[in-house]
């Protein structure tokens, strides 16, 4: 709890520097041209398609019909906006968190190294293409947990559980190894990994709540059309900041972590040769103590 507590307001206190709030723009403007290319081109597509489907179905005209009855017939017109943007989300979710794997969480790891462990050895036990597998092979499980989960976000209690326990997973798994990736070796992230899954899941978890909360800008975007272009950006930025939040709570937890491991080694490994020359030491000071004195002792008068 300590490390966990510790390591997160180091990470909330990093984020306001200049250089992490600089690197912030990096993945926005990336994010930001490819939101508004895919808008450009398919927003209204899909819209017509979400639209007719909605029309086409004989349930959602009964509940048009007594939406109207009560007063509340405007809200068909949002629909079809609001289906869009929360597809549309993890989508974009995911993209940042991978924008942010490949441009922030090195060069912020770094930072977290340089700043408070300078003098923690490099065993690079994950490379750049490694790294880009485990991001690749994680984003993939989760885009499957998401479809496959898709149904049961109808149920009240479960869209507020799934979804971020999916990000905070993803989060994890991506953000550890990146954060290991150049000081660690494989031993040392694999015993890392069944040590502390528990408190890395709850930090993916976290920031994957955190991470929903742009989701209310979008829907505000959907409601007021007119701010939609400045909304869009603002949500990336948040994503991007939320994700660079927990790069730097997952840099200074598993760095801080290694350091306890390696330390812990050292003194196993000290402890374990004390014990070892213990047996020959004792053995040297019983030969060294001096023998007793024969010729006096046997010496008897003779008769």
């Amino acid at each position: 709890m300590n490390l966990f507590l510790d390591s997160f307001w180091r990470s909330v206190a990093y984020c306001l520097r200049p250089r992490v709030i600089a690197l912030s723009f990096l993945p926005l403007v990336l994010m930001v041209a490819l939101a508004l290319g895919l808008g450009y081109y398919f927003w209204e597509g899909a819209l017509d398609w979400v639209r007719g489907a909605l029309e086409s179905s004989s349930m959602v005209n009964n509940v048009w019909t007594w939406l109207q009855s009560a007063g509340a017939g405007s809200l068909k017109m949002v629909l079809a906006p609001l289906i869009v943007i929360f597809a549309v989300t993890p989508v974009i979710v995911v993209l940042s968190l991978l924008m942010v794997a490949i441009l922030m969480t090195p060069a912020l790891t770094l930072l977290v190294a340089e700043r408070r462990f300078p003098q923690l050895e490099r065993k690079r036990g994950g490379s750049m293409l490694m790294s880009l597998m485990w991001s690749l092979g994680s984003t993939g499980l989760a885009l499957i947990a998401i479809v496959i989960s898709v149904p049961l976000w109808l149920v009240p209690p479960l869209i507020l559980v799934l979804p971020p326990l999916i990000w905070g997973w993803l989060t994890y798994r991506v953000m550890a190894f990146d954060a290991l990736a150049e000081h660690a070796s494989v031993e040392e992230r694999r015993e890392i990994f069944r040590r502390h899954r528990g408190w890395l899941l709850g930090i993916g978890v976290f920031c994957g709540y955190l991470g929903a909360a742009p989701s209310l800008i979008w829907a505000s975007g959907a409601l007021f059309a007119a701010a939609f272009v400045i909304l869009v950006p603002l949500a990336i930025w948040i994503y991007t900041l939320v994700f660079a939040l927990s790069s730097l709570w997952f840099a200074h937890y598993c760095l801080a972590a290694l350091q306890a491991l390696r330390t812990e080694k050292e003194l196993a490994a000290t402890t374990a040769l004390a014990a070892a020359l213990a047996p020959s030491q004792t053995t040297i000071d019983v030969q060294a103590l001096p023998l007793p004195d024969d010729t006096t002792s046997d010496a008897r008068p003779q008769s």
